[in-house]
């Protein structure tokens, strides 16, 4: 966003003072008011154009303040694309800038008033249907009617900081040429200012912000939930016996074991005795490091008696430790509760802080956790090992897949997996969608003819392909059309993905298309709102796990009156 030189093509702020009589110069106050309130013609269309542009629709409804920044991010952006055109187009004419006539700017006002009242109109229709899809029923007129000037604001706060990121630049490349030539003075005049920008936006800004944030959420771990309290069963960590001590488990870890459906539960809802299942967890505090906390949290497992059990499932939890409870409430009724399930922690961070710094963590322990599993599970006799299976959630997926080389390692080691939400950049989840069969849409595409991995948009209905066999170890991805942690992806920025130029889900707009730059960041501005809409859309899964398990465990004499009145268990407790 920098241009050639401040007022090179008069904006609508006064010209510059004329040089008094005596020949002096423009005042500094006049000279800073120009560099405040100056724009450039090609860069104001630039900025309109861009500005309308984010109003087109994205996969989830946004409020009047997300918009107004996203509004404000884009015209920048935009300002900056027309600034830069103007300059290239003048180097090919060979010819300095001009300054503008002030017909150009009446119609450029005229134009900018008229595109923008009709654009802001379009897209709160697009909202509203939008927010149908998603069944989303609040609202806020006041913050929809403001949303321009939030994005006025943001805009000129990104123009003043590029602004003076280029008057670094100018002062630093003139103290260079007192000593070197004009050319080597702006290369690296522009080479240091870049180098200080970016130890600044990741050295201080973000690095500074990831310390503050696990500081603030490691206090916050050591707290436990209204709900959450200490089991009193040797059946959970934390409990008599237990080998990793409640007070270590963390907050989501005490969540995890102080909770879940009791053997009454489970037994009214099977209609016949059921076992109380065993849950076993290892925290941060619990120890020092992630193979020696898979470790202890498997050695606890296997003091419950875990391995004994019909069904064992192994969990990587999202950033925080969390496991979602709408997953392993739903195994354990459909098992009957006779069933174990283990996790440990490896982040004080939530889910979309910990997407975007503690990947190699989540990866590490995906992997430290299933093979501590399967290394004591492959040494028990072959006809009293319990049926082994596999979960994780948004990042949970992503470490839960660390753990195998492909399609064959989940068929061979497990009896079934189930991922949820799987970030864009899970290696797995890539190679199957990437390599799907020909003519199925990446929404929800089909791989190998359905043999072992499956995608399902709503497990409810049929997972495609209906009509192939689906025998053996059974694999499944649950993903929402509308879920952006799915989508979200850098090449957003320059490629169109066939997910938008396919059909794009029952829960996305037909009107979402792909646009360079703008695309990426609506998706982006949509990933930390992606669980604040109602189950079945975004990144909220609850009663689909219903479904999704029936299908992966395939339990006995479980009819579709079954499924309902557990979906309908599921859904209270959430």
């Amino acid at each position: 966003m920098t241009e050639n030189t401040p007022g090179s093509s008069a904006g609508p702020s006064p010209p510059a003072d004329t040089a008094a009589a005596d020949g002096s110069g423009p005042s500094p106050k006049s000279r800073r008011r120009r560099w405040l309130l100056s724009l450039t013609l090609p860069g104001c269309w630039g900025a309109l154009l861009f500005a309308c542009l984010s109003f087109t629709p994205s996969l989830l409804p946004r409020g009047g303040i997300l918009q107004g920044l996203i509004c404000g991010i884009d015209a920048a952006l935009g300002y900056a694309a027309g600034v830069l055109a103007a300059w290239v187009w003048r180097a090919f004419a060979d010819r300095e800038p001009r300054p503008a006539r002030r017909r150009s700017w009446t119609v450029f006002l005229l134009g900018a008033v008229i595109a923008f009242g009709l654009v802001f109109g379009v897209g709160q229709y697009w909202q509203y249907q939008i927010r149908r899809l998603t069944g989303v029923t609040d609202y806020n007129v006041p913050l929809a009617a403001v949303s321009p000037l939030i994005a006025a604001l943001v805009f000129w706060l990104l123009l003043l900081a590029a602004r003076g990121v280029r008057g670094l630049y100018r002062r630093l490349a003139r103290l260079l040429r007192r000593r070197i030539g004009p050319r080597a003075a702006s290369a690296v005049g522009w080479t240091v200012v870049a180098a200080l920008v970016w130890a600044t936006v990741t050295g201080l800004l973000l690095d500074g912000l990831v310390n503050l944030a696990n500081e603030t959420f490691s206090l916050r771990d050591t707290t436990t939930e209204e709900g959450a309290h200490q089991p009193t069963t040797t059946l959970r960590s934390g409990g008599p016996g237990s080998l990793v001590p409640w007070d270590s488990l963390g907050m989501q870890g005490r969540n995890f074991t102080g909770t879940g459906p009791s053997t009454a539960a489970i037994g009214k809802f099977t209609g016949r005795p059921a076992k109380e299942p065993v849950r076993s967890y290892a925290g941060l505090a619990s120890s020092k490091d992630t193979e020696s906390r898979a470790a202890q949290a498997v050695a606890d497992l296997t003091r419950q008696g875990g391995f004994r059990r019909q069904n064992l499932l192994v969990v990587t939890t999202t950033g925080s430790g969390w496991v979602d409870p709408a997953a392993v409430d739903t195994f354990e009724y459909l098992s009957g509760g006779d069933c174990a399930s283990v996790a440990i922690q490896y982040s004080y961070l939530p889910s979309w802080l910990s997407y975007l710094v503690d990947q190699s963590k989540a990866r590490e322990a995906g992997r430290a956790l299933f093979d501590a599993v399967y290394d004591t599970w492959s040494e028990l006799p072959s006809g009293h090992r319990p049926r082994l299976f596999v979960a994780g959630e948004s990042l949970g997926s992503f470490g839960g897949e660390t753990a195998f080389s492909g399609e064959y390692d989940l068929r061979n080691r497990t009896a079934g997996t189930l991922f949820a939400g799987p970030p864009n950049f899970n290696t797995l989840f890539r190679e199957f969608s990437d390599r799907r069969d020909a003519g199925s849409p990446e929404v929800q595409p089909v791989y190998k003819d359905g043999r072992t991995v499956r995608f399902a948009n709503d497990p409810a209905a049929k997972i495609p392909p209906a009509d192939r066999p689906w025998n053996g170890s059974r694999v499944l991805y649950l993903m929402h059309p509308s879920d952006p942690i799915v989508w979200w992806s850098p090449r957003l920025v320059y490629r169109e993905p066939d997910w938008i130029g396919q059909h794009p889900g029952d829960d996305v707009l037909e009107q979402m298309t792909w646009l360079p730059l703008v695309t990426f960041w609506q998706v982006t501005a949509d990933l930390p709102f992606a669980t604040g809409v109602p189950g079945g859309h975004g990144h909220t899964y609850t009663t689909e796990y219903v479904d999704a398990w029936n299908a992966v465990i395939r339990p006995p004499d479980v009819t579709a009156q079954d499924l309902d009145h557990l979906k309908d268990i599921i859904a209270a407790d959430k």
